[in-house]
């Protein structure tokens, strides 16, 4: 299975500079608007279920305020969607065997979307990740891995989601985005899960970042991959 993975595109999806390659899965990890108008979600929907990968998956991210406040226009696209797209959101989806869950949450930052604003909240939304997850979608990074902002130089990833990730021995791959200074990927040897950060927009807001492919992800427990 080849998976092609993108993210924080905040409106300029019809900008980005780097064509999406073929692929079995088209994944966005969130952030697909910028202030998260209904407009700017049915736009993003109508370009991403445009592209011809036989199967799509998609989350919301701290600036989709339509998607989580499920405005009329937004939900009502949202159950038009065609069957080999997918909106996920504390939610999964079994795709050629492997088991995708999608969670758009991320730590407190001012007065976003889909903040979770105790420690409470997050060890909620992070212990709703199904034990025998294969590929986990989140906005937002675990804490340590791709999370450094520029700003300050500290780690802002979840720590909560962090710690659910140990007890994920299925896990293969860790998709994600949000801090777009820290685009690119690491192996991570425990677990031997890979994690991405996909950022499509830089820091500057602008949407160069070319999206990352892992080339073959396997079926059985041993992950089995290469990134473009």
């Amino acid at each position: 299975m080849k998976l092609v993975i993108i993210s924080d595109t905040h409106g300029l999806h019809g900008q980005m500079t780097n064509t999406l390659p073929d692929g079995d899965v088209l994944i966005h990890c969130g952030d697909v608007s910028n202030v998260g108008r209904p407009d700017q979600i049915l736009d993003f929907i109508a370009w991403f279920c445009s592209h011809p990968h036989p199967h799509k998956i998609f989350i919301g991210g701290n600036h989709d305020f339509g998607l989580e406040n499920k405005f009329l226009m937004v939900e009502q696209a949202l159950a038009d969607l065609p069957e080999n797209v997918h909106y996920l959101e504390d939610s999964g989806v079994e795709i050629n065997g492997i088991k995708f869950w999608g969670m758009p949450w991320t730590p407190k930052f001012y007065d976003w979307a889909f903040m979770t604003f105790t420690a409470e909240e997050a060890i909620e939304k992070a212990a709703m990740i199904p034990v025998d997850t294969e590929v986990l979608i989140s906005h937002g990074p675990p804490f340590g891995v791709l999370d450094i902002v520029t700003y300050g130089g500290s780690h802002v990833g979840c720590l909560h989601l962090a710690e659910r990730l140990h007890h994920l021995p299925l896990l293969k791959l860790h998709a994600f985005g949000h801090i777009h200074e820290e685009y690119g990927s690491a192996l991570v040897t425990e677990g031997n899960a890979l994690y991405v950060n996909a950022s499509t927009c830089t820091l500057r807001y602008t949407p160069t970042n070319p999206p990352i492919v892992v080339e073959r992800l396997a079926e059985e427990n041993e992950i089995n991959y290469t990134v473009q």
